[in-house]
């Protein structure tokens, strides 16, 4: 029989685990923009938003990307400012040593029989395999720095929105807390990797209309994915047993009152 404290301790192992996986993924993925109408089967919206016409191209990254805010309102939820801090901290670091690897591994010269067995694609066209994989894997360094830099502020926004409305309602209201914490906290992740990565590229009334598109899509995914974060609660409840999850709660709100 596992005691509370080893409960707890796989508990935030598995949690960091989904975090961190479902984060570099989507940082991987995120070359590739895809529309959002055309994935439900909708034409395009065509918003004007400050006399832009805008759709909702998003980058793969957001697909998953909604994982991380589930995970790290649970991670909050039991282990406090720390817990979110630290996986937050650790992951930018992994995410930006993905990057110094993979550019390594775009600057390796390729083999000429790698090349010659990839030449065509599959309708016989020419393809160079070479360019396509950093192209693929490939992002700029402004593109890179605003997604890590917007990464970081945006826990740090989500873990204080977090845990300054848990200090009001205790621990009623979870759907307040945890929406709440996401809506303002991709709030300013999405306009601040926006500034970083194409500032003097596109005009900031442009930049803004990008981020305002964006930030609806959140948004919306944000309110739609409330009933996920009960249902991820109940089941920690069941494994911890409800006494002691309100309990380890507590005390993560307790801690978090004095970490910085």
């Amino acid at each position: 029989m596992a005691t509370l404290e080893q409960k707890k301790n796989r508990l935030f192992i598995v949690l960091c685990g989904i975090f961190l996986t479902n984060a570099l993924l989507a940082e991987m993925i995120g070359t590739k923009i895809f529309s959002a109408e055309s994935t439900v089967g909708l034409d395009p919206a065509h918003l004007n938003i400050l006399g832009f016409v805008m759709d909702f191209n998003l980058t793969a990254g957001v697909v998953i990307w909604p994982i991380v805010f589930i995970t790290t309102d649970l991670i909050n939820e039991y282990f406090g400012k720390p817990g979110v801090k630290r996986i937050s901290y650790l992951t930018a670091i992994l995410i930006a040593y993905s990057f110094i690897v993979i550019f390594f591994a775009i600057e390796l010269p390729p083999a000429e029989w790698w090349l010659d067995a990839n030449s065509k694609d599959a309708q016989g066209n020419p393809f160079n395999i070479n360019f396509a994989f950093g192209k693929i894997f490939g992002q700029g360094l402004r593109i890179i720095v605003g997604s890590l830099t917007a990464f970081l502020i945006g826990q740090l926004v989500d873990v204080f929105v977090f845990q300054r409305l848990r200090s009001i309602t205790g621990p009623r209201m979870l759907w307040l807390r945890a929406t709440g914490s996401t809506l303002v906290s991709q709030l300013v992740d999405s306009f601040v990797v926006l500034f970083i990565a194409f500032y003097g590229v596109f005009s900031n009334t442009q930049i803004i209309a990008i981020g305002i598109t964006n930030y609806i899509y959140k948004f919306v995914i944000a309110i739609a994915l409330t009933p996920v974060i009960y249902l991820g609660h109940g089941i920690i409840d069941r494994y911890l047993g409800k006494d002691q999850a309100d309990k380890i709660s507590d005390e993560a709100a307790e801690q978090s009152k004095g970490f910085f």
